[in-house]
């Protein structure tokens, strides 16, 4: 039996969502990104940034410019999302009704940013939804909700558990800023930004609230992109000690090393696989490896690891490739990393 009907039944199986959304803003910025996801194929998205990208004034226009790349054939795989307005700016719904009218189609998520809670994140989605079913779409665009405001984050369990939200983000910058000056500016860059207790406690809520519902939590942008080793400590510390699964990127030089950082080490690889076919051969059954004991907790654990591996199209043992993920072995192109 296939690990993913032996371990997992139809309602516990999480969403998946490649590990790097990369932001751009203007209309450069956002062709470049976009003919960057050729080399990063399934493990990038871009998400066009009306809320910072747009300078005052000209928000009209720059939400015509993003429809139009949103719809062209430069969005060759259909995984660019669209930061909004806030839902206090009198512009939010004018960016839902410009985009969704030339590119509701193409589009592949919704961030709403500085949510105070429930109330307002499931305002928008109700109009997001309304648009995009007067537009004769059946199908609901996911949202992902950004947390970077104190009601965001007394609320985020309840957010989470919203059935159209698909990802919560940290917003780093914000929170510490809507802290007036309680908070150091330390705490806006590392180490400070893992250290700080208030600024931990909030990283480890939306992870804990958005793993807990099966959703994908987002790690905040890191500001440094000319020092890569800086990139990959972040997205290190964010992956391991918090739980993050995926992690904003706003230079093109921080999308590789934070896909590095998030991707599974060889010798994870080769324990998962050699658990995996140990215990499919006892029918997921308890076995020992190397004089530990596993059992179907574990088994959970190392399929995520070969999962993790396979949708960042890294090289898989040849009998984990075969057993495992025969169908689609044969459709991968791996990404350059």
């Amino acid at each position: 039996m296939h690990p993913s009907e032996a371990l997992f039944d139809e309602h516990n199986e999480p969403v998946h969502l490649p590990v790097c959304d990369h932001y751009a803003g203007n209309e450069k910025l956002i062709l470049k990104s976009l003919a960057l996801q050729e080399n990063f194929s399934g493990v990038l998205d871009i998400t066009v940034d009306l809320e910072d990208g747009a300078s005052a004034g000209e928000e009209t226009v720059h939400a015509h410019m993003a429809a139009e790349l949103i719809a062209s054939d430069a969005n060759k795989f259909n995984r660019v999302g669209l930061r909004i307005h806030a839902p206090d700016s009198p512009y939010w719904k004018q960016d839902l009704e410009v985009v969704l009218a030339k590119a509701a189609n193409r589009l592949a998520y919704v961030t709403i940013p500085k949510v105070r809670g429930v109330a307002d994140t499931q305002q928008v989605i109700d109009t997001l939804n309304q648009i995009t079913a007067s537009l004769g779409h059946k199908e609901n665009i996911p949202v992902h909700v950004l947390i970077e405001t104190h009601g965001g984050l007394h609320q985020v369990w309840d957010i989470a558990a919203l059935p159209q939200v698909q990802s919560l983000s940290f917003g780093l910058m914000d929170f510490v800023s809507s802290h007036l000056g309680a908070i150091p500016s330390s705490a806006m860059r590392s180490p400070g930004q893992f250290e700080h207790p208030l600024v931990r406690r909030a990283k480890l809520e939306i992870s804990a609230a958005a793993l807990a519902c099966g959703k994908v939590p987002a790690h905040n942008v890191t500001t440094e992109f000319k020092d890569s080793a800086i990139v990959v400590y972040d997205a290190q510390r964010a992956r391991q000690e918090f739980g993050y699964l995926r992690m904003w990127s706003i230079h093109p030089d921080q999308i590789k090393p934070i896909i590095t950082a998030f991707a599974p080490r060889a010798a994870e690889i080769s324990e998962a696989t050699q658990i995996l076919l140990m215990a499919q051969q006892k029918q997921w059954g308890p076995i020992e490896h190397n004089g530990k004991l596993h059992d179907r907790a574990s088994y959970r654990y190392y399929w995520h690891v070969l999962q993790r591996a396979r949708r960042l199209q890294m090289p898989l043992p040849e009998n984990a490739a075969t057993r495992f993920f025969a169908e689609s072995a044969s459709q991968t192109t791996s990404p350059t990393i």
